[in-house]
């Protein structure tokens, strides 16, 4: 059975958007405590921390089996 399973999926997808939501604020954060945010680098920011979350999952999920 391959790695790509709906329960991989799922676990990953979590895992993902966590990690955009999480990146999003921090970036938010930064660019707040230095009076501009550019909305445009907080998504593209985020949206790369969401693929790399996704390609580490690759090497393995601890909550799939």
């Amino acid at each position: 059975m391959g790695i790509f399973t709906k329960q991989w999926a799922k676990a990953a997808g979590v895992r993902a958007l966590k990690t955009v939501a999480q990146t999003a604020i921090a970036t938010i954060g930064i660019a707040a405590a230095l009076d501009s945010v550019n909305w445009v680098m907080v998504g593209s920011t985020a949206a790369l921390a969401g693929i790399l979350s996704l390609l580490t999952s690759i090497v393995g999920l601890p909550e799939v089996k």
